[in-house]
């Protein structure tokens, strides 16, 4: 990467719609005579932005306020019962070790002997007198103080400031506090943008846009996540035995930001400025040396800490889960996405709600595909661990039952509870034999809602390296404790021994891709989401991008993220570039549907591919995506369609843009008042007229639903829509990366770079009204479904897989 600073320099780019000088220290907010408040002279957005977000997220200032007040007495409830339990309690009384022997007036004898708790605890006088001659407890003691009292100040300082977002909704937002859930964030974000416009809060800004809103609440996330995406940051280890390991827990990650961003010595010299000296390439070598001192001192910090921050973490742990461990010891083996998963798989200007809602809809799916690997061997020993176990169990069950004396024999309560949780661990890995699975149909499934899939992952899904790969994504709650309570252990040595190592790509990485937007200062360049400057030629972006290997986005994030964010935000105008890349990607959706099957023939589907996802409650949205794919397994085992005649093959990118371009052309025909820019943007838009103008498709969708204009279907549909460009442009992208895997009836595809503006219907010379289409790929359905702890049956498919070993019974 030192070889690569010639990229570029430094760069300041010049937003389109301002015209104010760079940086933010005079930044005012102009509030008319009658919202004069507290939030008239703002000089750290980012931080007011943020707030507002926040306050919308965790619903209003009671809620809030309630969490952070009940943190503190978390905090005080663990140290104050941990010490009590440590110096207050007689344990040689409590498992009676010791006799005691009540004696008085009134005394029933047969009670003499039988303890009781009172017994178990020290008198007071000599509880305070064990602390006072234990000073490691006094020390930890003080401690704990000294961070509590930070905490209620931090708490303090969060209740004046967010007193003052609550009043900027009321007041200046025009939103009740018990409206507030009510509103969702866009409509938030439209009422702050409307705010700007109207009373011109901000004077160095003529009007705010939705990606200067992203920008500042998503400033230091966006670096983190192209980090990522750049594999920078030393998360991924190779240790013996357990060779490519992937580690990345809270205390990692902020000692990442507090290293980079915020923290003494960070490379900002405030929150929305890159320091002056971090631009320059000429002292990159000294810099980098500082950036590694800094990094070894807070290695070293880190290293100190580390007994504290353990005890911490185990106490933590301990109070948090041993209760649900002891009601459900299979919430251990639920699964759940993984730190390093949520930036991988996040997009550039993604906030966290829409991260969460799609990673959400992804989890059954993902679970899915994860069960759908088992292991013989383990198979084997959970039978028998399972039937001996339970055999033990079966007959302390039947004494307790024909005497409840035995229940006073020692330990007898422990060996039942011991017991119950080996079986229902063993059973845990003991497969469904009535369950059929297909990996690579639920790959599939799995990259309509989280959007980034490796391309060795196509084609391997029955594979135990993809498993593990995908698990490093998706993790075991098990494995997520267990690396919490590693961390205060590991965290110092991969700050010493491996993030120093990078300082001086790290410091490259800052200033070559570090861009100033002016009236809202430096931000990551892989955030202005520029198909020019990071676009990747095999993601559709040939022709149109003049970005090297170095600056290029990984896995199409660029692409993938940009149309996320328009469809997300359908009011935004993107710049002249991006403009570009979503109108030629239209005319191709449109040229490929040409070949593809008709909207109606998918949608009368709907029913059978749902069926085949045992999902019974589908709604439109589940409908469509379904129907797009399972198509290719239908139409490939032969089936009729109504009219009886046969249905020729296609893929999951052809029934993909047939339901786009079907959709697109419906907004067309409603929209000639001049909106050409974005792809689908009306299908999210509030006064949207494109899922209300073709009524054959919506009400075969959704014949029930009458709320077709409420925001959580738009929400819904604009998932849908997504995910329907993430399957499109990931077959394209196969097409474009492996030509060879095209089978030979088809003709290929069509570069984006030979389709011409008008000529989106137009058959090019060469290709004739035939699409290009790869070999039939057997994919599936998926149904988008809440978090479940049980599974359900899935009907078997016949698609010619071959079931390999270490997988179930596959299609």
């Amino acid at each position: 990467m030192a070889n690569l600073e010639a990229y570029q320099e430094y760069q300041r780019i010049e937003d389109f719609e301002e015209d104010s000088p760079p940086g933010e220290e005079d930044l005012l907010v102009h509030v008319p005579e009658g919202l004069k408040d507290s939030w008239h002279h703002i000089k750290n957005l980012d931080n007011f932005f943020t707030r507002i977000y926040h306050f919308h997220q965790k619903n209003g200032f009671a809620c809030m306020m309630l969490s952070e007040f009940f943190e503190l007495v978390q905090l005080l409830f663990v140290v104050t019962f941990t010490t009590f339990l440590v110096n207050c309690v007689e344990y040689d009384v409590l498992f009676a070790n010791r006799a005691v022997n009540h004696t008085g007036p009134g005394q029933n004898p047969l009670d003499r002997n039988k303890v009781t708790l009172p017994d178990a605890i020290l008198p007071s006088q000599q509880c305070t007198q064990r602390i006072q001659e234990n000073s490691w407890i006094i020390f930890l003691l003080i401690m704990a103080a000294i961070f509590w009292i930070y905490r209620l100040v931090k708490v303090f300082c969060n209740v004046l400031s967010y007193w003052e977002i609550r009043q900027f909704y009321i007041k200046a937002l025009k939103i009740r506090m018990d409206e507030l859930c009510n509103f969702t964030w866009q409509e938030v974000q439209d009422r702050l943008i409307s705010l700007q416009r109207e009373q011109q809060m901000c004077i160095h800004k003529k009007e705010l846009t939705e990606l200067d809103i992203y920008h500042r609440i998503l400033r230091f996330k966006n670096y983190m996540v192209a980090m990522i995406n750049k594999s920078l940051l030393p998360v991924q280890l190779q240790l013996p035995l357990l060779g490519n390991v992937v580690f990345l827990t809270q205390g990692l990650k902020y000692n990442f930001e507090l290293i980079l961003f915020w923290g003494p010595g960070s490379l900002f010299q405030n929150k929305w400025n890159l320091h002056p000296k971090y631009k320059r390439n000429g002292n990159r070598l000294e810099l980098a040396q500082q950036l590694s001192r800094v990094i070894l001192l807070m290695g070293l910090a880190n290293l100190l800490l580390c007994p504290f921050i353990l005890v911490w973490q185990v106490l933590y742990a301990f109070f948090s889960y041993t209760e649900v461990i002891r009601r459900e010891p299979g919430s251990l083996g639920a699964r759940r996405w993984s730190l390093y998963g949520r930036l991988y798989l996040r997009h550039f200007n993604e906030l966290d709600h829409e991260l969460h809602g799609r990673l959400g809809r992804g989890y059954k799916p993902t679970s899915k595909y994860m069960n759908s690997f088992t292991s013989p061997l383990l198979t084997v020993l959970a039978k028998n661990f399972a039937f001996f176990s339970g055999s033990v169990l079966a007959v302390l069950i039947a004494l307790t039952v024909y005497d409840e004396d035995v229940l006073t024999v020692q330990h007898i309560l422990t060996a039942i509870t011991v017991l119950g949780v080996v079986i229902t661990i063993a059973r845990s890995f003991i497969p469904d034999e009535h369950m059929v699975w297909c990996p690579e149909q639920l790959l599939q499934c799995m990259l309509a809602h989280i959007h980034y899939m490796p391309d060795h992952w196509r084609g391997s899904a029955n594979k135990s390296e993809t498993r593990d790969e995908v698990a490093q994504l998706f993790q075991y709650k098990a494995v997520f404790i267990l690396e919490e309570l590693l961390s205060p252990i590991v965290t110092p040595f991969i700050l010493i021994f491996l993030l120093r190592n990078k300082s001086l790509e790290i410091i490259d990485f800052f200033r070559n891709f570090t861009v100033e937007v002016v009236g809202v200062g430096d931000i990551c360049s892989f955030a202005q989401m520029d198909i020019r400057r990071h676009g990747n030629p095999t993601w559709m972006s040939e022709g149109q991008t003049e970005a090297s290997i170095y600056q290029q986005a990984e896995n199409g994030k660029t692409e993938l993220s940009l149309m996320h964010f328009t469809i997300k935000n359908p009011r935004w105008q993107p710049p002249q570039e991006s403009s570009v890349f979503i109108s030629h990607l239209k005319e191709k959706v449109h040229h490929d549907a040409q070949g593809g099957p008709s909207t109606q023939l998918l949608l009368s589907e709907a029913p059978l591919c749902t069926s085949l996802q045992s999902n019974e409650s589908a709604t439109g949205p589940d409908n469509l995506l379904a129907s797009v794919l399972a198509h290719p397994i239908l139409t490939a085992s032969g089936l009729q369609g109504r009219d009886h005649h046969f249905i020729p093959p296609s893929t999951a990118a052809s029934a993909a843009a047939s339901v786009l371009a079907s959709l697109s052309t419906s907004q067309l025909a409603h929209t000639s008042r001049g909106r050409s820019q974005g792809l689908l943007p009306s299908s999210v838009h509030p006064e949207s007229t494109m899922y209300r103008s073709d009524r054959t498709i919506i009400d075969s969708m959704s014949n029930s639903d009458s709320r077709i204009r409420s925001n959580p279907l738009h929400s819904e549909f604009a998932s849908a829509e997504m995910s329907l460009h993430a399957i499109y442009m990931h077959e394209l992208h196969q097409q474009s990366s492996h030509p060879q895997r095209s089978s030979g009836q088809w003709q290929s595809t069509v570069p984006m770079r030979d389709l011409h503006t008008n000529t989106g219907f137009q058959a090019h010379s060469g290709l004739g009204s035939s699409m290009s289409m790869p070999t039939v790929v057997h994919l599936g359905g998926w149904q988008e479904e809440e978090e479940e702890d049980e599974d359900e049956d899935d009907q078997e498919i016949n698609s010619g897989s071959t079931p390999k070993q270490g997988t179930r019974s596959s299609c």
